[in-house]
């Protein structure tokens, strides 16, 4: 299983979290780096996160429409 480490963006949700996750791609041409950041939609059981926590979260079967993630742990 895929596991990603993130920053929580939105926990305005009951037992859903929002996780942005950054990476880096290379312009085919020019070569130069550049940042991406993808959104993540995460189950939280007990509603523990809160906006600014970075935590892991790891890819499960489809629990909803958007929710394909669920938290693993929470690192700060």
């Amino acid at each position: 299983m895929r596991t990603k480490k993130g920053v929580v963006t939105s926990a305005k949700m009951d037992k859903t979290i929002v996780v942005s996750v950054h990476s880096y791609k290379s312009h085919a041409k020019y070569k130069k780096r550049y940042r991406v950041t993808t959104k993540f939609y995460a189950h939280d059981e007990n509603n523990v996160c809160s906006e600014g926590d970075i935590v892991t979260i790891k890819e499960t079967k489809p629990s909803s429409k958007l929710k394909r993630w669920a938290l693993v742990e929470q690192v700060s």
